[in-house]
């Protein structure tokens, strides 16, 4: 067990909070607060509807991404505007990034738990650590918001006198105790941390929620000219053949190329899958889940006759839209695969299996808060089953490639062996070494592809690390 974030100053640092001070400022006991005095406060709504929005992935396990979708996200974000938008996706990633830590150093400043009913004042104080701490906003200005959030809401008003006490000791002294802190948490929840460490071992495990604490880099796919994308963008060139960037100074659509389709957004590890075919020119592909279109895009701009399914229109849509900027070409079928029946059998067929999306939790932070151990044996269940249904789309001879961004075993290298133990049909066909020099760090003793977020070391924390996946590739006997 590592060190106690800021043991030693604990009792300095540490609240006594009396009746009295529970009181929003002190106040008379008769004096009601009237809640709606500072609704037009200058940053206050977006300290409160990244609260909400922080209970909602919490408490109610919903997807960040869903909550923040600019379209159709959570009604609190969208009455924002774009720059209050743009601030409550940083707290609440960064939150969950770090939640852990912010905890630890919450918890330090208390004499005793806060109440177990007391869910949003953990998010209020939550929200405004994070923002003191790693987040690029004054001490006193996190704090007063913090502060007048909780005189304006009913259920917090009693607990402002704490939340400012609480808060004023984290910045008073997170210089000393923030590093303590970090050195004594891996931010991740327990299920997540045991089922990392049965798979990797402490070391690696150790290594990949480490890596979880650094914002993952922007890696684009490229039609051409890797290097002279990489100086025109001020990014490197991959051993996997892409650009990565350590960050978009902009939003992505006003960066060269991009309107001109010459690239597109594309995790590394992402990239893999679709490299495993090898020569698929003038070949009948398809790629069973589609959306968004990264790998639909490999496999069309490697000159494969492709086919695209998806199950949601929404998200064919935005496939198509993807596709038509790319100047690249597909045929998308809106359809289910468990009832999906081509016209003919396929040269090659990809199946990208939705999953737990564990590999993503650089980019994703919520992913360990909103899933659970349950949640990766029914979507194994899943995979399974899909994985039955894709291979009987393959032609005799013809290859089946299978993925996903988990980075459980039993969503990849369990499943794999499970499938062909039960199945007669396909057989393994292993990756050699040397066969695609891009994947050799990659591989396994079994010729399957496993990246973690611990691997492709760049040279720094900002420019390295992947998405974990997990890549087989099987033929038709």
């Amino acid at each position: 067990m590592g060190p106690q974030p800021d043991r030693a100053e604990k009792p300095q640092g540490r609240l006594v909070v009396t009746a009295d001070r529970r009181r929003a400022g002190g106040g008379k006991r008769n004096s009601a607060p009237r809640f709606d005095e500072f609704a037009d406060m200058p940053g206050l709504a977006a300290r409160r509807a990244a609260t909400r929005l922080l209970a909602a992935v919490v408490e109610a396990k919903t997807s960040l991404d869903g909550l923040t979708d600019h379209d159709n996200g959570h009604p609190q974000f969208r009455v924002l505007e774009m720059r209050d938008r743009a601030l409550v996706r940083a707290i609440l990633t960064t939150a969950l990034r770090f939640r852990r830590t912010i905890e630890a150093l919450i918890a330090a400043r208390l004499e005793r738990p806060l109440p177990g009913n007391a869910h949003t004042l953990s998010h209020v104080l939550h929200v405004a650590a994070a923002q003191m701490l790693f987040l690029d906003v004054p001490d006193s200005a996190a704090v007063d918001l913090a502060v007048t959030q909780a005189k304006s809401d009913p259920r917090t008003a009693r607990f402002a006198a704490l939340v400012n006490g609480v808060l004023r000791e984290i910045a008073r002294r997170k210089d000393r105790a923030l590093p303590a802190a970090l050195g004594a948490t891996t931010e991740a929840p327990d299920w997540f941390a045991e089922r990392l460490k049965a798979a990797y071992g402490d070391d690696h495990a150790n290594a990949i929620l480490a890596a979880h604490r650094v914002e993952a880099p922007v890696d684009l796919t490229v039609k051409s000219d890797p290097a002279g994308w990489a100086e025109k963008l001020g990014g490197v060139v991959l051993p996997t053949g892409g650009v990565r960037l350590a960050k978009l100074e902009g939003p992505v659509v006003a960066f060269p190329g991009f309107e001109d389709g010459e690239w597109w957004v594309q995790d590394a590890a992402a990239s893999i899958p679709a490299q495993l075919f090898g020569d698929i020119k003038g070949l009948r592909v398809a790629d069973l889940c589609a959306a968004p279109g990264g790998k639909t895009a490999q496999l069309a701009h490697a000159g494969a006759r492709v086919t695209a399914l998806e199950l949601s229109a929404n998200r064919a849509k935005r496939l198509a839209g993807n596709l038509e900027r790319l100047k690249l070409d597909a045929e998308i079928v809106v359809a289910d695969l468990m009832a999906y029946e081509p016209s003919e059998l396929f040269d090659a067929v990809l199946l990208d299996a939705p999953c737990s999306s564990t590999g993503t939790v650089r980019r994703h932070p919520d992913v360990p808060w909103t899933k659970g151990p349950e949640d990766v044996a029914k979507l194994a269940d899943v995979q399974a089953r899909m994985l039955m249904r894709a291979a009987t789309l393959v032609k005799p001879g013809g290859v089946l490639i299978f993925s996903n961004c988990s980075l459980d075993p039993l969503e990849g290298e369990g499943l794999y062996r499970d499938f062909l133990s039960e199945t007669t049909g396909l057989a393994a066909d292993p990756i050699k070494p040397g066969e695609f020099p891009l994947v050799d760090p990659f591989l396994t003793d079994e010729g399957t592809v496993r990246t973690t977020p611990a691997g492709l070391d760049m040279g720094s924390p900002a420019l390295s690390g992947l998405d974990g996946f997990f890549a087989a590739r099987l033929r038709r006997r």
